[in-house]
């Protein structure tokens, strides 16, 4: 199961009104980019032991694969970013607590705590040696007591993000929304992405695109990629 994307011309024309261009960020550095793979775990993706399954998310495991596959060989960085709960992150996060019926928090408890089955990667997830795995306490990597994330990425001297994962319009848009506030140029993409819904998926690209970034499927991501290879080994005039 995939998303059937849909932004309106409307839409896309806003975009141009104000970058002047479709895709703000058409042009990628790869030896700058980060890709970061959000919530991609069993307690997300399988019914038998978590707490919260997107059914669109394993559908988007092939692309997320292909797409970490050619910015390693362009030189980029990979972050696997491995959601989890424990005591200390429940009690300076309570509010999302309170929201939660005891049952719900329960089996959160169950599904992504570590050692748990649930907090685990999905099993054919290509991560490999070189990688980076990033443990995370918040829907958003790079908030206060989130992760480590933007330090890792300052030091290895990120300045681009491609948000992938699941869901679009929780972790992946809280991630991405953050990431630019942070001044990291930022890329949603479109086919990376997984959430509950058609429309939620769409209403969360949508709004991030008028405002806050860029939105790209991973197709139009090798492209640019491709394009910089091509740039760099060009002959000289």
């Amino acid at each position: 199961m995939r998303h059937l994307l849909d932004i309106p011309r409307s839409v896309i024309d806003r975009v141009i009104k104000r970058c002047g261009r479709p895709h703000p960020f058409a042009e990628l550095d790869p030896t700058r980019t980060a890709l970061l793979v959000v919530d991609m775990q069993l307690g997300y993706m399988d019914a038998e032991v978590g707490h919260s399954c997107v059914p669109t998310a394993p559908g988007i495991v092939p692309t997320i694969n292909r797409l970490a596959d050619s910015l390693r060989q362009a030189g980029g960085l990979v972050c696997w970013i491995q959601n989890a709960t424990t005591e200390q992150s429940r009690s300076e996060w309570s509010v999302l607590e309170e929201q939660a019926s005891p049952a719900r928090r329960a089996a959160r408890i169950r599904s992504v705590s570590p050692g748990t089955k649930g907090h685990e990667f999905w099993p054919t997830l290509d991560i490999r040696d070189g990688d980076e795995i990033v443990p995370k306490y918040r829907y958003s990597c790079f908030i206060r007591g989130a992760s480590d994330l933007e330090e890792r990425l300052r030091t290895r001297g990120i300045d681009t993000v491609l948000i992938t994962g699941t869901l679009t319009n929780v972790c992946c848009e809280s991630t991405a929304r953050d990431a630019m506030m942070l001044n990291f140029r930022t890329i949603m993409v479109s086919d990376g992405n997984a959430a509950m819904t058609d429309a939620e998926h769409n209403a969360s690209l949508i709004n991030f695109y008028l405002f806050f970034g860029d939105v790209q499927s991973a197709a139009e991501v090798e492209a640019a990629l491709a394009d910089h290879a091509a740039l760099r080994h060009a002959p000289a005039p």
